[in-house]
């Protein structure tokens, strides 16, 4: 009887452990379950509130010579910058307002603006800023230097830009071309300005005067001021991502312009050029 008592309990003790192993398997599953399934919720909702790529942040580029859609206006990316736009007025070497020239504003690729700032921003801490004669011009524009430029009759502003040359030889010397780098929309002509004295800093030459004088490297008549502040404008618009002309201390273009074979056609004004740089 005592042996028969012995194996029940044995039996009913084996049932015990094997029912309460089964449950403790099933609550571990269930957890296990419960835990993947918060796990993929959450996943779902950080996809949920990641924003998708639209594209919406990607540039806006021109499609022919005459979209200015991936132009803007400079002072809308640098607002501090004086515009001095002579090919507007009638002080430069043609003596009047150029074709395609309708507003006073200056136009230049997004990127050469994007790069400009950085070099805007390098002379504010010295308490500078630029003076900015040109940037954008139009085939049209060049045409019209072209036009002017075979007229061997009209030297009305040699004394002032070209006393040093005779006008039929501003072809042959490269200072007119039927082409322009300026056209492609990543070409900057342009000075330093110094706040504290109210003008621009001495470059020991005018801008757009057609000659030696106004090659970087010429010394020869320059003091050593003058060849610092020519240099300071140089090493600025380089550390920015800008190539410099041999034959005009002014003259920057974009060393990756964006256009290298585009010559624009559109007018230079401020109506269809987009705002929202940033």
């Amino acid at each position: 009887m005592k042996k028969h008592s012995y194996r029940l309990s044995v039996i009913f003790l084996t049932l015990l452990i094997c029912a309460f192993s089964a449950f403790s398997s099933a609550a571990s599953t269930a957890e296990t379950s419960a835990a993947v399934q918060t796990t993929e919720a959450e996943i779902g909702q950080n996809t949920a509130a990641a924003p998708a790529d639209t594209g919406s942040n990607e540039q806006t580029r021109s499609q022919g010579p005459d979209d200015p859609s991936g132009f803007v206006l400079i002072t809308d990316v640098i607002p501090e910058a004086i515009l001095e736009v002579r090919y507007y007025s009638e002080y430069n070497f043609v003596g009047s307002r150029i074709d395609g020239y309708e507003e006073p504003v200056i136009l230049i690729t997004r990127e050469a603006a994007a790069a400009l700032r950085k070099a805007a921003d390098e002379l504010k801490h010295m308490g500078y800023r630029f003076r900015i004669f040109d940037g954008y011009r139009p085939q049209m524009a060049v045409d019209h230097f072209v036009r002017w430029a075979q007229d061997p009759q009209d030297t009305k502003m040699k004394k002032y830009f070209y006393p040093e040359i005779d006008k039929e030889l501003l072809f042959s010397q490269g200072y007119i071309a039927k082409q322009s780098g300026h056209s492609r929309g990543s070409t900057l002509d342009l000075t330093i300005f110094d706040d504290a004295t109210g003008k621009d800093l001495d470059m020991g030459g005018p801008f757009d005067y057609f000659g030696k004088l106004s090659h970087p490297s010429y010394t020869d008549t320059l003091t050593k001021e003058q060849i610092s502040n020519r240099m300071l404008l140089r090493n600025v618009m380089v550390s920015a991502g800008f190539r410099p002309l041999r034959e005009e201390w002014w003259h920057f273009t974009l060393e990756n312009e964006p256009y290298p074979e585009t010559y624009f056609t559109f007018p230079v004004n401020s109506q269809p050029v987009t705002h929202d740089f940033f």
